[in-house]
């Protein structure tokens, strides 16, 4: 099976299958592009022309590469005409039955040495490779939206593939100017699984009333680095596409608590409001999330008039501004006798804070004067454990540490998947290095303490290395 590949076919000509099929044009091959409806080919290389001319309008693109690559794609009616290609790249139908019947009709056109393989993002390889003559040959072959423009391929082995088959495909993928990463077929595989939290802990704090949605997106926008708000994104994406893959996600791992959707998301599908493309979900579309009122500047009489910083920690007069640590404020100044007020995690310019509520408002704003003299805008959030940025992180790192202890992926590859697939400021299992296995092996303890919920529980992987790192720091 490791023969040069010259002939490619994709079997649907959706946004996906049309994406495939420009990349793999674009790089040489002959693309035979097939889709049961003639009028969706048709549309779907008026489309890839549209988008070509337009980057050689743009110089991006020069108007040989547009008519070379414009060459090399070939509409094809009939199924039979793919036997003549050396990979099958199937973007059809998300759904098993469908992927079943058509792989298994693909084993029969095809020669045993053609790699099959499927765009799925989230049906087992193994599943779709069960009936199929020499099911070595069919892996996972999932590229991110939009195809052309994102580097990102997630190369899914079943448990009959064969890695010669990986190996063929990962470099036909490099060949695509793309990055591929490896993982073994699990429900999400690397990125849709890893990623569930980032959306599951801003609904939670939504259907709590912590924060409006704008505020929490800021803050993990514009306090934790990531390109977008978690709620924005799921309006972007669209309420239903999210909502069906985490519900996927969480069936799959037979209603295993952390991956639990949201209600509130589910109210917003069933009402039809699927964010950008109906025009409302969290948001109303085309205006997005509106501005965040930040807390205005603190008058100067109530500034601290002692200041001491040690760690974590700063002392202003009586008040203590500490970094959360999954404990709430109020379980702190009870425990401290003392006021205090909890900060989020903050890589950029806005962070979040929770005071006890036993503070006046003037120990409070001690604090807030404080940040803002730090170049830190402000808003206040309601005394909820972990705040926002820093229990999303650490419910990242569990995640990536779990499919890492399982054999999901390498460390490299789960770090290099949810950066280039989900464009997040670093990978998570780095992010869980940098900031302390035991601080957030901390942080989870807590949440789980508070909420009494499987659903903060720590892997294992993250107690063993919290306990190296102690015995390194000893």
């Amino acid at each position: 099976m490791s023969q040069r590949i010259n002939t490619i076919a994709v079997i649907g000509s959706g946004t996906m299958g049309a994406g495939i099929a420009e990349v793999a044009a674009s790089a040489g091959h002959q693309v035979l592009l097939y889709d049961i409806a003639s009028e969706a080919l048709a549309r779907a290389i008026d489309g890839i022309r549209s988008r070509l001319e337009s980057r050689v309008a743009r110089g991006k693109l020069s108007t040989e590469a547009c008519a070379s690559t414009l060459a090399n794609l070939h509409p094809v009616a009939d199924l039979s005409a793919l036997a003549a290609a050396g990979l099958v790249i199937e973007a059809a139908s998300e759904r098993l039955e469908v992927k079943k019947a058509l792989f298994s009709q693909l084993a029969e056109i095809c020669p045993p040495q053609t790699l099959l393989t499927s765009n799925t993002s989230s049906i087992s390889i193994t599943a779709i490779a069960a009936d199929v003559r020499h099911p070595e040959r069919v892996a996972g072959l999932h590229f991110f939206n939009p195809a052309p423009v994102m580097k990102l391929v997630e190369v899914v082995s079943g448990l009959a593939t064969s890695p010669e088959v990986v190996e063929q495909l990962c470099q036909c993928v490099m060949h695509w100017g793309k990055q591929p990463v490896r993982c073994h077929s699990t429900p999400g595989f690397i990125v849709n699984r890893v990623a569930r939290p980032f959306y599951a802990e801003a609904w939670r704090a939504l259907e709590e009333q912590v924060a409006d949605a704008a505020v929490i997106d800021a803050a993990l926008r514009d306090g934790g680095r990531f390109p977008m708000g978690p709620l924005a994104l799921t309006d972007l994406i669209g309420q239903d596409v999210n909502f069906a893959v985490t519900c996927s996600v969480f069936n799959a791992f037979w209603q295993e608590r952390r991956f639990l959707p949201s209600l509130q998301q589910q109210e917003l599908v069933l009402a039809g409001r699927l964010g950008k493309k109906s025009g409302q979900g969290v948001y109303r579309w085309p205006e997005g999330a509106p501005a965040v009122a930040f807390h205005p500047a603190i008058a100067e009489q109530l500034h601290a008039r002692e200041v001491h910083k040690r760690g974590d920690v700063v002392t202003l007069d009586n008040v203590l501004l500490m970094t959360t640590d999954g404990e709430i404020a109020q379980a702190k100044a009870a425990r401290l006798k003392c006021p205090v007020v909890l900060m989020d995690y903050c890589e950029g310019d806005v962070t979040a804070i929770a005071a006890a509520d036993s503070n006046s408002s003037q120990e409070t704003a001690k604090a807030v004067a404080w940040l803002q003299q730090q170049g830190k805008q402000v808003v206040m959030i309601a005394d909820y454990p972990g705040l926002l940025v820093w229990r999303t992180v650490a419910m990242l790192v569990n995640e990536a540490l779990d499919a890492l202890q399982k054999g999901v992926a390498s460390e490299t590859d789960i770090d290099t998947a949810m950066r280039l697939g989900v464009n997040y400021p670093r990978g998570p299992l780095q992010w869980g290095e940098i900031l302390g296995w035991q601080r957030v092996l901390t942080m989870l303890e807590n949440l789980q303490r508070h909420y009494g919920e499987e659903r903060y529980r720590p892997c294992s992987l993250l107690r063993q290395r919290a306990l190296l790192e102690c015995g390194y720091e000893s």
